[in-house]
């Protein structure tokens, strides 16, 4: 009863912050913005899968000789990749704009277009090429490539913020409002009306970082970049962040709060950039750099969903008794394979089960843990290619690597081990009578 008492209180508490994080106006922001990328990447990194399994003419289809010429059509795929990828920043600070619009009740898309030309007025337009010959030659009236992929992202989401919040203060001043004819179209009007705000908002902005180079000598993306974004980006590339990051979502789960929901705000602008930066350099023959990306988290530590729960299911089917629990395991197989497990968690339960929580936090902090090692050892090949997340494993390993066999032969291990850590506690739970439980 005490243990029950405990557990009932921790997850009102925790429940009391996942909800006021949740409703904090810019992570909702952000969660939504990012949400709606994933198309985007999805759509950049199987360019760079067919660029390297099809149209390559040494690795794919295209170095047999009757399908040679599908070698001609590798630029398009590489043009698909550039389009998605390379302009990452400029499509998030867009939707950022019109994701925190909607909350200010302002309709429409022009507000991201006016945080796009705020983030545009605080970077630099030239550019310093270094030829060959160690020479440089400044570029004008360019937009260095930094500024539109991920390196951008966060200084896009505090520009695109900061824009927005200042043109919707802006678009409620009276004052300000061009009064026009009852004659005039509503949408002409509308436009006069939002002619101040915008002018200000622009001008406004780029004052600002017009002030910043001139006080400290860097623009703010150097800034931004050097002291925000690259030190998180060490911390989640590295084994501690990543496991810490897991370990806080599998925490909410078990109290009943979706558990990715809530790492969502810091994971996806991390761990989305990171394949995209894979991406790239695959596309270009580059060596890809990052080991920690979304797909890595699929891939290693949420096969069957969160918490590896496939093992469960298969420890269930080979040593469970328990009537209830294999009955759920059957109805939860289908959406298993598909990485859903919502049956599971709230079904079984696992949610405030003091016996299937433990295995739940456990395993994919273990199976990370192996897909990281295998990785820096070069068995398994780092993910280049974002896949959907229902993708089902094995395959989902195959396509994220372009095909690396160690990829795959790796996640097996993985799921394995995470069938050998939910076996004692699947007998355990045999022990238990269903009230209990």
């Amino acid at each position: 009863m005490q243990q029950s008492s405990f557990l009932d209180k921790l997850s009102l508490v925790l429940g009391n912050v996942a909800t006021k994080i949740n409703s904090l106006r810019y992570i909702m922001v952000i969660k939504n913005a990012f949400a709606a990328l994933i198309p985007v990447i999805i759509t950049g990194a199987f360019g760079t899968l067919f660029s390297a399994m099809v149209f390559d003419a040494e690795n794919g289809l295209a170095r047999i000789s009757f399908l040679s010429f599908l070698a001609d059509l590798k630029p398009i795929a590489a043009t698909v990749s550039y389009v998605t990828l390379s302009f990452l920043t400029i499509y998030a600070v867009f939707l950022i704009g019109i994701e925190l619009a909607k909350l200010n009740d302002i309709p429409g898309v022009f507000p991201g277009i006016v945080a796009v030309m705020s983030y545009l007025s605080v970077n630099p337009t030239t550019y310093n090429f270094l030829t060959e010959e160690n020479r440089e030659i400044l570029v004008s009236n360019v937009l260095a490539k930094q500024y539109t992929d991920t390196k951008g992202l966060f200084l896009g989401m505090f520009v695109a913020i900061a824009s927005i919040e200042l043109y919707s203060w802006l678009l409620r001043q009276d004052k300000l409002k061009v009064k026009m004819p009852d004659t005039v179209p509503p949408n002409v009007s509308a436009s006069f009306s939002a002619l101040f705000p915008t002018i200000i908002t622009i001008a406004g902005i780029s004052t600002l970082g017009f002030i910043i180079y001139a006080v400290t000598g860097q623009y703010a993306y150097d800034i931004i970049y050097n002291v925000i974004q690259k030190p998180l980006e060490g911390v989640v590339q590295g084994l501690p962040g990543i496991l810490l990051l897991m370990f806080i979502a599998q925490v909410f789960w078990v109290i009943g709060i979706h558990g990715n929901q809530m790492v969502k705000p810091i994971r996806e602008p991390l761990l989305l950039a990171a394949i995209a930066v894979n991406t790239e350099a695959f596309e270009a023959g580059k060596e890809v750099p990052n080991i920690i990306t979304m797909p890595f988290w699929d891939m290693y530590m949420s096969m069957g969903g969160s918490g590896v729960t496939i093992g469960l299911l298969i420890a269930i089917l080979l040593v469970g008794k328990r009537a209830d629990m294999r009955e759920i395991t059957k109805l939860s197989l289908a959406p298993g394979i598909f990485n859903i497990n919502e049956p599971v968690i709230f079904g079984m339960p696992i949610m405030l089960n003091p016996i299937l929580a433990i295995p739940f936090i456990l395993t994919p902090l273990v199976t990370g843990t192996i897909g990281y090692f295998a990785t820096v050892m070069g068995f398994a090949a780092k993910a280049v290619v974002m896949v959907p997340w229902p993708m089902p494993p094995i395959v989902n390993a195959y396509l994220a690597t372009a095909g690396d066999i160690g990829a795959v032969i790796t996640q097996i291990v993985c799921i394995v081990v995470s069938i050998l850590i939910y076996l004692p506690f699947v007998k355990v739970s045999n022990r238990v009578t269903q009230e209990v439980a």
